[in-house]
């Protein structure tokens, strides 16, 4: 098991701010000896999960593309759900965004929102102010409130982003209750200063699989939020009917 976590943890050690590595550097980056971070980078690449460059250090490899698209094409509610994305983002001229749940397998278990796809309808914005993070803090986005809202978690991380932030036990789970009740979440300034999110459960067979959502700056979150939420549980209705028609 534990060499599964380490090489689990030399292929997190790839990102798009560090996209390549040499066998020293990644050595002192995973606290491992030079010879066995070297031994797990070419098993890693004799496996596909990694490819070595003509300068001799380690990129991820196609591989893993190969392995996103047949994760993708198994779990069937997730193309209609892409699609309705895109087809959102364009009526609404939204920011739209799909996340799941990731659970870890520690004691306790815990879980982490992730964001799986994004699509922007607006044309003319400047794509340097989307946020691109694949990792969403629970506490602080809409997407984050609808996914624990369903799931039998605690949350054991309350970090402070805005003043607007929840940062309490008894703030979340308030706040949970209502998204409960109300059937969708509403993020207002909690995460990034001046931008409002809005999202909803998406079920699949009975059980919740992802949270869709849009998002927006301020201004037109006040004048707008009561027609885009319809917008987004339409939408949600609409999907629910496509998969229940292809389950019989």
């Amino acid at each position: 098991m534990q060499t599964i976590d380490k090489a689990a943890q030399i292929l997190r050690a790839f990102t798009p701010e560090h996209p390549e590595w040499g066998v020293r550097e990644l050595a002192l980056h995973v606290s491992l000896t030079r010879s066995s971070t070297h031994q797990y980078l070419q098993s890693l690449g004799a496996n596909g999960f990694l490819r070595r460059s003509p300068t001799g250090r380690y990129r991820l490899s196609w591989k893993l593309l190969e392995l996103s698209g047949l994760l993708h094409r198994s779990l069937g509610w997730l193309p209609p759900a892409r699609q309705e994305l895109a087809r959102l983002a364009d009526q609404t001229r939204s920011l739209a965004f799909l996340c799941v749940l990731e659970l870890s397998g520690g004691n306790p278990v815990e879980g982490r929102v992730v964001c799986i796809d994004r699509s922007l309808g607006v044309p003319e914005a400047d794509s340097q102010l989307v946020q691109t993070d694949v990792y969403l803090p629970p506490n602080a986005t809409a997407a984050g409130k609808v996914l624990f809202a369903h799931a039998n978690l605690k949350l054991l991380n309350f970090t402070p982003f805005t003043p607007g932030t929840i940062t309490t036990q008894d703030e979340w789970d308030t706040e949970l209750e209502r998204v409960r009740q109300e059937g969708y979440a509403h993020a207002v300034e909690e995460w990034v200063p001046g931008q409002c999110a809005l999202a909803a459960p998406l079920f699949f067979q009975g059980e919740l699989v992802a949270a869709i959502g849009l998002q927006w700056p301020l201004d037109r979150y006040e004048r707008e939020r009561e027609r885009l939420r319809q917008q987004l549980l339409q939408l949600t209705e609409r999907l629910a009917r496509l998969h229940r028609t292809m389950l019989r």
